[in-house]
């Protein structure tokens, strides 16, 4: 019996999972496809950080129901999960900033070739 109710929780909780992750990734898509943006933005780089709010998500879900059914493992997974999507997170940061400083750079360069002329 405790088996079955822990087998439906997790199944809950992937099903969960899978909605947030939609529910992110649609808005988002949409407004990349649609929105006039001074910098575009790239599908591969939304999409990994559309991975990473749903490992994060993931991973929370994980870690409460190892909390709720007192199961260490799941808690623990969970928190892996979690750290994972931190990391995620922190190259796609790392990703902009390079894009942006090399931007900076690019723009400061066509300013200094302007005066040139």
């Amino acid at each position: 019996m405790r088996f079955r109710i822990r087998r439906r929780l997790l199944t809950l909780a992937s099903m969960a999972a899978l909605v947030v992750s939609l529910m992110i990734q649609w808005p988002a898509t949409a407004m990349a496809s649609h929105a006039p943006s001074l910098t575009p933005i790239t599908n591969a780089a939304m999409t990994d950080k559309m991975s990473a709010k749903a490992k994060e998500a993931e991973g929370k879900m994980q870690s409460a129901y190892g909390e709720v059914t007192g199961d260490t493992g799941q808690q623990i997974k969970g928190k892996a999960k979690q750290v994972h999507a931190s990391a995620m997170n922190t190259a796609e940061a790392v990703k902009d900033g390079t894009k942006s400083a090399a931007r900076k750079a690019s723009d400061a360069a066509d300013k200094l070739a302007d005066k040139i002329k």
